[in-house]
């Protein structure tokens, strides 16, 4: 199993690749996301420390996700619609993936198995789990749903 995130490539949710062997040498923070949960006014907070650290190095990146409640069932334009329209989402914005069982991306599957959640289960629990990832692909800390993201900054300012 590789130990950092920088040989995992993804799609945007235009269809761009994502490569993070890109994002060596800054920080990243990535996230499952939803546009029906009770936590989807995070993505206000993710837009927030996009703006307030993206220039410092930090890159945000967020992965829709249908897998909980059927809480993300529209199609790429619609999430990234409702997403700048409702947020102001100018952040990174993955295509739309599973995060657990077998389908889950792999980069999923890495993460989860790195940083184990509570009683070191490997799934992620619900939409709007992080993973904050240091300048060098380490992921370093897993956070859950409830975490606001304005709650992460002490984090990202130490790893900037």
């Amino acid at each position: 199993m590789p130990d950092n995130i920088l040989g995992f490539e993804a799609k945007s949710l235009s269809g761009a690749p994502i490569r993070f062997a890109d994002m060596a040498g800054r920080v990243v923070l990535i996230v499952n996301t939803a546009s029906e949960c009770g936590f989807t006014s995070q993505y206000g907070g993710l837009q927030a420390l996009h703006e307030a650290y993206g220039e410092r190095g930090l890159v945000v990146v967020g992965f829709p996700c249908n897998q909980f409640g059927g809480q993300e069932p529209g199609d790429a334009s619609q999430i990234a619609g409702f997403c700048r329209h409702n947020f102001g989402v100018t952040f990174l914005m993955g295509e739309k993936v599973d995060v657990n069982g077998e389908g889950a991306h792999p980069l999923f599957a890495f993460l989860t198995a790195a940083l184990p959640g509570v009683l070191g289960s490997h799934a992620v629990k619900w939409n709007f789990t992080k993973f904050l990832i240091d300048k060098a692909g380490v992921p370093v800390r897993r956070y859950a749903p409830m975490t606001p993201p304005g709650d992460l900054g002490r984090d990202i300012e130490a790893l900037l």
